[in-house]
């Protein structure tokens, strides 16, 4: 009986399915897809809390971002309600973004139990917004052959930011970095040269100029090094305890947290210009399914860039005037397709989308920004689109047409029935009823001047 009714219900499906149209295919497929994608984001399991005394660890070896802000923020919640001793974040760091680095610095000067901020390993550095981020730990140490510095602010195309703008982020960026070394007392004079000098140390010199506490060759000599350090956890000075009680010189254990799905797909597309092309690639593919019903793979492509694209401006600073751009120019680029305006139309639409894009996102100072280049060539490969376009609309409205009434026009036939107004004339397979303006005899050759409804308008054929 139950196999009965499965096979009914699986028959009424695939019948659905054959009977539905295109869009609606497009998008069951994306919900599968999508629920395929958060499944091993929801069974994920959570390693367990060891039974004794353990710190935690989280390696960031990417750029600041939405994602890794995030993910540090539920690390030292994590840390703090399950009872670990001090939440350990390995740093390697290129830099990033200015927005995600404060929300890091808040995050740790608001924490519950110790952060230990560890560059590391060897080879790396915390570079530009990796600065305030190590000098913001409780604990801030490096491994050898590691660098730090280099914190003055540019955008994040890597350009720097121009005129009486840089001044004030300069000067914002300075102080900041400054309120955050006398905080932890450590060296204010050289954090404010890491911002307006762009200087970078080594970890010797660090050490030196009281920028870290100290120097650690791995997780371990880290851990016996940061033990017994008083520092102060919100307002209650608090000893850091980083060894076993009943061992002299063995650290407790490390549990590694590891970013979840959500995180790492988030680090992926938060970049601003991974999120620009991606709603440029999901617009394009949404307007080729419904452009040429039945493709799929462009609607369903494009149907889960647009939403990764989303997902990556719920974390991003958005413009409304500049997505409002982009859609406007979006929009009268696909008007040129169906109402050629030789050109006119396409123009207006790569101006309105090159602004767009230039707008796209809304920060002091351009602190997040699509690329140059990126914009400049996506906006060239519009404009040679709609150039082809143009072309191919012109020479068909010059071209005389082939098929149908208008192709009959300038047509040479036959006179069947004499013509005195009226008669017959045989073209192109056909007879016609046909009229003229002089009388035309049985057999002799006409040429179609004009067609009016079923009545032919022709006069004599010039020989040639």
């Amino acid at each position: 009986m139950t196999n009965g009714w499965c096979g009914l219900i699986f028959k009424q499906c695939c019948e659905r399915w054959e009977g539905s149209n295109a869009f609606f295919r497009v998008w069951v497929i994306v919900l599968l897809l999508l629920l395929g994608w958060a499944l091993p984001l929801l069974a994920q399991t959570v390693p367990p809390v060891p039974a004794t005394a353990y710190v935690n660890l989280i390696v960031i070896d990417s750029m600041i971002n939405p994602a890794t802000a995030d993910f540090i923020h539920e690390s030292l919640a994590r840390s703090a309600d399950e009872g670990a001793q001090a939440l350990v974040i390995q740093l390697d760091t290129p830099g990033g973004l200015l927005t995600s680095t404060k929300d890091i610095v808040q995050d740790i000067f608001a924490a519950r139990l110790p952060v230990i901020v560890y560059v590391a390993p060897s080879g790396g550095g915390a570079g530009s917004a990796g600065v305030f981020i190590t000098m913001a730990g409780h604990v801030a140490a490096m491994a050898p052959g590691t660098t730090i510095g280099a914190a003055h602010p540019v955008a994040s195309g890597g350009q720097d930011v121009e005129g009486d703008m840089r001044k004030k982020v300069e000067n914002f960026t300075a102080t900041f970095s400054e309120s955050i070394a006398q905080r932890r007392g450590r060296n204010v004079e050289w954090a404010e040269k890491a911002v307006r000098d762009s200087v970078v140390i080594t970890e010797t010199e660090a050490l030196q100029k009281k920028v870290v506490d100290f120097t650690a060759v791995d997780i371990q000599d880290l851990l016996r090094k940061a033990d017994g350090r008083k520092v102060e956890v919100g307002n209650a000075s608090v000893v850091v305890k980083t060894k076993l009680a009943q061992s002299a010189d063995a650290p407790v254990r490390v549990v590694q947290l590891e970013m979840r799905l959500k995180h790492k797909m988030l680090n992926i597309v938060a970049d601003p210009t991974v999120a620009y092309l991606l709603m440029m690639a999901g617009l394009l593919g949404l307007y080729l399914e419904f452009s040429h019903p039945g493709l799929g793979f462009a609607g369903i492509g494009g149907g889960i860039c647009l939403l990764l694209a989303l997902t990556a401006f719920q974390v991003l600073p958005i413009s409304y005037a500049g997505v409002s751009l982009l859609l406007l120019g979006i929009g009268l680029l696909v008007a040129e397709l169906f109402l050629p305006t030789f050109g006119l139309l396409g123009v207006g639409g790569i101006v309105a989308f090159v602004l767009g894009s230039l707008f796209l996102f809304d920060t002091p100072a351009q602190e997040v920004m699509v690329a140059r280049s990126v914009i400049v060539t996506v906006a060239l490969c519009a404009g040679l689109i709609m150039f082809g376009l143009t072309m191919l609309a012109a020479r068909a409205w010059r071209q005389k047409p082939v098929s149908g009434t208008g192709g009959l026009v300038g047509a040479i036939g036959e006179v069947r029935v004499r013509i005195a107004p009226r008669g017959k004339v045989w073209i192109n397979g056909e007879y016609w009823n046909a009229e003229s303006d002089e009388e035309i005899n049985v057999g002799q050759k006409i040429e179609v001047v004009a067609l009016h409804g079923l009545m032919m308008q022709v006069r004599k054929a010039v020989e040639r």
